[in-house]
């Protein structure tokens, strides 16, 4: 991984600053903490699961966590949301006149870290494919 690579309020070189000296003390009590839930899964993070397990060996990975809505009842599940954005839903009704299969889902994560050319290339790629995309 490149230090370009993660989120910009990690990206210092600052021993004062706020946002990095706080990550690092609750990731330090995390530590001292009987037990630690992951949202992934072994087979994702196996490598550093193991690190953490040689720290504090109570942790539990039971993600992915989104999976787990889909047994949920429909009012539980608008009250539980990993989200703090408000969904956006208006592309449900373009996307149900769609063939099963056809469309192409992008999803560049939240603190993705992507330069400019490398944006411009994904676009191509998408729009050089024909197939519909969101």
């Amino acid at each position: 991984m490149r230090l370009k690579d993660l989120p910009r309020f990690i990206r210092t070189t600052d021993p004062e600053d706020t946002m990095f000296n706080y990550i690092m003390k609750v990731s330090q009590e995390c530590l001292n903490s009987s037990s630690i839930i992951f949202n992934t899964f072994d087979d994702l993070d196996k490598e550093v699961l193991q690190v953490i397990a040689s720290k504090s060996p109570n942790i539990y990975a039971i993600g992915p966590l989104t999976s787990l809505s889909r047994n949920l009842l429909e009012i539980q599940h608008n009250s539980l949301n990993s989200s703090l954005w408000k969904e956006d839903t208006s592309c449900i009704e373009w996307l149900n006149t769609m063939k099963p299969g056809s469309v192409v889902y992008l999803n560049y994560g939240s603190v993705t870290v992507m330069s400019n050319h490398h944006l411009q290339e994904f676009a191509w790629g998408l729009a050089n494919s024909k197939y519909p995309f969101l």
